[in-house]
């Protein structure tokens, strides 16, 4: 007999820790690449990847990742969110084995969007075992401890590439990954038991298939844009024009489909939908500052990997203190003060980002790593919360795919429009300075600090004002780049403080009653063997 509805699972604690080592392994893999950027451009040591190219190696994982939670999400609910687990976690594995040994920029893509199949089938599973065995009392905490371990894992995921290239090659930071995975799988076949939702829900191929295409033009068109420096470029305008449309008949089909992979009707909500504009703009903000903040250490100041990873220490550390505290501060004041709080705290980090120099001292970085990882922090276990207690326990696989993708789309477009923006200002800002290179090395060589640092080297001589103008180049692109990751996040706030509820629900929102089926909580007591 399955237990009563409101007792939870016996082991549920037990489950939860095995649900936040699977969360960390594919969560991890977000922000572990950051510190290799400038490694993958090398052609002796990396891959000698260009601007763009490393763009896609982060966007390809977090584009596929975002692409398919709803078909995953609405797969777990159908066809058993431990299954999915498990074939999600060994797809994952396999795809970081081949990742270390990628032999170009282009099969690195490849396998990176492979990871991107199996994160998007383990990350929708975790949270929605989550809503299924525990009680409504006890979930606020336990999906607190689920976004916590998030911001942990996104945090701790550079000072980690920077210890493993200190000592071994680049494709070490995707090898950890499998050791990691093998002992998630064996846990969750000994302690995670079986949950389903509404075992007959169709999967939505053409809205999965709209939403892929939308999300990869509108993408490819933002990176060209940045790698071209022109947005009246054919090129640029084209796919973003073809992802917008496909976009927009991906939300007429959903708003008919019977069964949509992206429930519209939840956004009527505004505790789901303003806590989903909140897990957007965080993650846009988050990952567009890792990624220019890594280029700003080891290109600007000539940190090596791992003393630049070690800054985000401050992040983590931000991250452990703050994250139990927002599931007790979202019971006491409510998700609308904790992620509004949040908001503000990501906005004045990257405020603060404007007034870095080239020589600015170590200390005055850390506070702004440590008030975004506190931002963040505040923002997603308060955000989670109010999402997963909107809705139906039902519908909990959906809704958590739905949670995870904005903040997916939130990371790539944070990658793609501020990684566009800091490279057309930074071409803009080196142009007259590019005169001293020969003219057919000058397109390439604007296209980033380090394209521009390797063109010097390569034409020898005495570079040093070239260097010198290419480096306060690109400190005058990440100010304004920070600026605008600053005015979205405290868009974001603006929108918490009136839409965001005060408080979180009490019980569980009913759900209609299947035709033909009796309601029943779906879960078995004791995992299959």
């Amino acid at each position: 007999m399955p237990p009563p509805l409101d007792s939870g699972h016996p082991r549920r604690w037990r489950i939860l820790a095995v649900l936040v080592c699977c969360l960390l392994s594919i969560i991890l893999d977000n922000t572990v690449l950051n510190v290799a950027l400038r490694t993958l451009t090398d052609p002796r040591h990396g891959l000698g990847a260009t601007h763009s190219q490393l763009e896609w190696i982060l966007s390809s994982y977090t584009l596929v990742f975002a692409a398919l939670l709803f078909a995953c999400g609405a797969a777990a609910d159908r066809f058993g969110r431990r299954r999915l687990l498990l074939f999600g976690l060994v797809v994952f594995g396999l795809a970081s084995l081949a990742s270390a040994y990628a032999d170009s920029p282009l099969t690195l893509i490849i396998t990176r969007a492979a990871m991107g199949v199996g994160a998007a089938a383990v990350m929708p599973s975790t949270l929605a075992v989550i809503a299924a065995v525990f009680p409504m009392r006890e979930r606020p905490r336990a999906i607190g401890v689920w976004a916590g371990a998030v911001g942990f894992a996104l945090a701790i995921g550079p000072i980690t590439g920077g210890l493993l290239l200190s000592r071994f090659w680049w494709g070490s930071i995707f090898l950890v990954n499998v050791p990691l995975v093998l002992g998630c799988v064996v846990a969750v076949l000994l302690v995670v038991p079986e949950s389903r939702g509404h075992p007959d829900r169709g999967l939505d191929l053409p809205g999965v298939g709209l939403s892929v295409a939308g999300l990869a033009a509108l993408v490819y068109g933002v990176i060209a844009g940045g790698r071209l420096g022109t947005v009246t470029d054919v090129r640029v305008w084209a796919p973003i024009l073809v992802g917008v449309a496909a976009l927009w008949l991906f939300v007429r089909h959903e708003r008919r489909a019977a069964q949509p992979a992206f429930e519209l009707s939840f956004l009527r909500d505004p505790a789901f939908s303003a806590a989903l504009v909140a897990v957007g703009f965080v993650s846009f903000a988050m990952l567009g500052f890792l990624f220019f903040s890594a280029f700003y250490l080891q290109s600007v100041r000539g940190y090596s990997p791992l003393r630049a990873g070690s800054f985000t220490l401050a992040l983590a550390a931000a991250n452990v203190l703050v994250g139990p505290l927002s599931a007790v501060a979202v019971r006491r004041h409510g998700p609308r003060a904790v992620c509004t709080a949040g908001l503000l705290s990501v906005g004045a980090a990257l405020l603060g980002v404007a007034l870095v120099r080239q020589h600015t001292p170590p200390w005055a970085l850390v506070p702004m790593f440590a008030l975004l990882g506190g931002g963040m922090a505040a923002v997603l276990p308060a955000a989670s919360m109010s999402i997963m207690t909107a809705i139906p326990r039902e519908k909990a696989g959906v809704s958590s795919a739905m949670n995870n993708t904005v903040r997916q789309v939130g990371n790539v477009l944070g990658v793609a429009v501020l990684g566009s923006v800091l490279a057309s200002t930074y071409r803009a800002g080196v142009s007259d300075e590019l005169t001293v290179l020969p003219a057919a090395a000058r397109h390439d060589a604007g296209e980033s600090l380090d394209a521009t640092l390797a063109a010097a080297l390569a034409r020898g001589g005495d570079t040093s004002a070239l260097v010198a103008a290419a480096r306060a180049a690109f400190i005058d692109a990440m100010h304004l780049t920070a600026v605008l990751a600053a005015l979205l996040a405290l868009a974001g706030a603006a929108v918490t403080l009136r839409w965001l509820p005060r408080k979180l629900p009490t019980q569980d929102r009913p759900a209609a009653a299947i035709p033909g089926r009796p309601q029943r909580y779906a879960v078995e007591s004791s995992p299959k063997p």
